[in-house]
């Protein structure tokens, strides 16, 4: 069966893929953000991963407002991305999995979740950044397969729901008869409110509550409804939607992963920046 390693979790923020593209790493703004990648870094060329199950939430290049599936499904060969309007160089088709990723539909139907199947997938910033950030060679050298979750249109999926998906993707990928090893990622936030009368809005302690509940209490989030994400989290905050359904992925409670390195720092373009790795121990 396929091993299950870990999962990752980082923001996205186009600016970073500027700061990529212009070589900014060392910049004084940019340097406490990139600083917490080399530590993870080391972790994936020891373990290798095969493929990256990426949840993400697509911005407008695939899904736009009149058609916004609460959960779309990646099953393609390969996934290109496109000028979004942000400046970020286009980069090279990400290969696609396509053995597992019908796997994951065929196991995500079974258990009830109606995901929209995409035999063709544009992906945007949410995927291509995350991808970079982790893997910064020119190839990206996993396999991928994207999940995107709607954080933009109401009605949103509630944080449970999240992460009961997220439970779902582990129990198939551990389920799949393979002798490949995946690792999963969660893209986005953390808090952030990009306009209205709250905009630039952080929540550091939430924040923080919530990166520790990820490794000791991984339920805690679904405590609220999406309108009290909102509060506490700003309107964009809700992408901490694709970190949780990261953790539920993984096994449950404290035991079952360890903490590889983590990291946060604010602000980045007004959005609070946060990087993660959880290996999985048990």
């Amino acid at each position: 069966m396929a091993q299950l390693i870990g999962g990752l979790a980082t923001s996205h923020i186009p600016s970073i893929g500027n700061a990529i593209a212009k070589g900014l790493q060392q910049d004084p703004y940019w340097k406490p953000f990139f600083d917490g990648f080399p530590p993870i870094r080391d972790w994936l060329a020891e373990q290798k991963p095969d493929v990256a199950v990426v949840f993400y939430n697509d911005h407008g290049l695939n899904f736009f407002l009149d058609k916004m599936p609460t959960f779309a499904v990646g099953a393609a060969a390969e996934y290109h991305n496109a000028d979004e309007g942000w400046g970020i160089p286009t980069l090279p088709p990400y290969r696609g999995s396509p053995e597992l990723s019908w796997h994951l539909i065929n196991h995500l139907i079974d258990q009830e979740f109606d995901v929209v199947t995409c035999q063709e997938m544009l992906v945007d910033h949410a995927f291509t950044v995350p991808l970079k950030l982790f893997w910064p060679q020119e190839i990206c050298p996993v396999t991928t397969v994207p999940i995107c979750i709607n954080t933009v249109q109401f009605p949103l999926p509630s944080a449970k729901r999240v992460y009961a998906l997220g439970k779902a993707v582990g129990a198939a990928i551990r389920s799949w008869k393979s002798d490949r090893k995946v690792v999963v990622l969660g893209t986005g936030g953390l808090s952030h409110q990009l306009d209205g009368e709250r905009a630039g809005f952080i929540n550091k302690d939430f924040d923080l509550k919530f990166m520790q509940s990820l490794q000791s209490n991984p339920e805690w989030a679904t405590q609220y409804s999406i309108h009290e994400l909102v509060e506490k989290t700003g309107t964009q905050g809700v992408e901490l939607l694709m970190w949780l359904a990261m953790r539920g992925a993984l096994s449950t409670g404290g035991s079952g992963v360890r903490t590889v390195h983590s990291n946060y720092h604010i602000p980045i373009s007004n959005t609070a920046t946060g990087v993660m790795a959880l290996a999985q121990v048990d």
